[in-house]
């Protein structure tokens, strides 16, 4: 954890472009501070990929599956600022298949969701913070040693001695550029070439697949992860809802396919894995553009102290929902002695 100032000469204005969980992390350290620090978040609510959609008489986690603890602060921090109830382990079998078609258990390693779905843990985050919803900035204009965040519709939101920009790398790209941050521009390129897409289909059984594991990794071109969303703590489903992944390289050549199509692609691929020859009671769709990190490089953040600009992500610790966490708590720090 930071060390908490109250010296009110070092406190300062500051904003954070996206509320998913880098984004919330960093608010809230900054608010630890003593800042004044304030979330705009393009979506309706705050959640990034920790993201689960509406489904009838439930949810559905349709972007991160789970998350680890691997530092324990990590944990500690979630119990303070979402809620202890907010989250648990994942009690469930992992399996992935090798070639050959042999199944093999996934190392031991305690795995955690949100309950009752993974947005739990941002929506209580967030009750930690001021967040403004449903504005995308587009731009950051320098006025003075302050910078004026404008939105998509040519709105003024404020003027903010810094400025913390959590979005995915090509979102940040596009707002580095257009803010005329070429140094901070340059030293994203490395490391945000590597966000791979990824289709998402929830699929729902009111008979149950029989599957060799609650969680999968297939040796598969189509399907990349397949989880029975159902066997995660606190949902209490009637019947079962899968969560079906797409491989990166079958995302990126049906990226622009139909969502009708990709249900029934994904589905009849999860049917040849399984042997189900049931009904799929309902299915639905999601795009997600910008997934999950194939890059190595490793940051673990970007900070830029003469323009006052950092930068906080997954992608900048190698992936993973913890990293996230990670990113923003090194840049709160570089932040907090800079």
């Amino acid at each position: 954890m930071l060390n908490e100032t109250s010296d009110n000469s070092l406190i300062r204005n500051i904003a954070v472009i996206g509320s998913g969980l880098a984004g919330l992390t960093a608010a809230i350290f900054l608010g630890q501070l003593g800042h004044r620090v304030r979330v705009f978040e393009k979506s309706r609510g705050p959640g990034g990929r920790m993201a689960s959609k509406r489904v009838a008489d439930g949810s559905v986690d349709i972007g991160a599956q789970y998350f680890t603890g691997r530092n324990p602060e990590f944990l500690t921090f979630l119990e303070r600022y979402a809620g202890r109830g907010c989250f648990g382990p994942w009690n469930a079998t992992f399996g992935f298949q090798s070639a050959g078609d042999r199944w093999e258990p996934f190392p031991e390693e305690t795995r955690y969701v949100g309950i009752p779905r993974m947005t739990a843990i941002t929506r209580g985050l967030s009750e930690q913070v001021e967040l403004t919803t449903q504005v995308r900035i587009a731009r950051l204009h320098r006025s003075g040693d302050r910078w004026r965040l404008v939105c998509t519709e040519g709105r003024e939101h404020g003027e903010y001695d810094q400025v913390v920009v959590t979005a995915p790398p090509a979102q940040t790209q596009e707002l580095l550029a257009v803010s005329g941050l070429s140094t901070l521009l340059t030293a994203t390129q490395p490391p945000g070439g590597g966000i791979l897409p990824c289709w998402a289909v929830a699929a729902y059984f009111r008979d149950a697949p029989t599957a060799p594991f609650d969680a999968m990794r297939p040796d598969s071109d189509v399907l990349y992860w397949v989880a029975n969303n159902s066997s995660k703590p606190g949902r209490n489903d009637a019947g079962e809802w899968w969560v079906l992944h797409a491989t990166p390289e079958w995302t990126e050549a049906n990226v622009d396919a139909s969502a009708e199509k990709v249900c029934n692609d994904l589905l009849a691929e999860f049917r040849l894995l399984t042997g189900f020859g049931g009904t799929v009671d309902d299915s639905v769709a999601h795009r997600w553009l910008y997934a999950r990190s194939a890059s190595t490089a490793q940051p673990g953040y970007l900070w830029d102290q003469s323009e006052g600009v950092g930068i906080a992500g997954d992608w900048l610790v190698g992936g993973r929902v913890e990293g996230a966490w990670e990113s923003a708590s090194l840049l709160a720090r570089a932040m907090q002695t800079g």
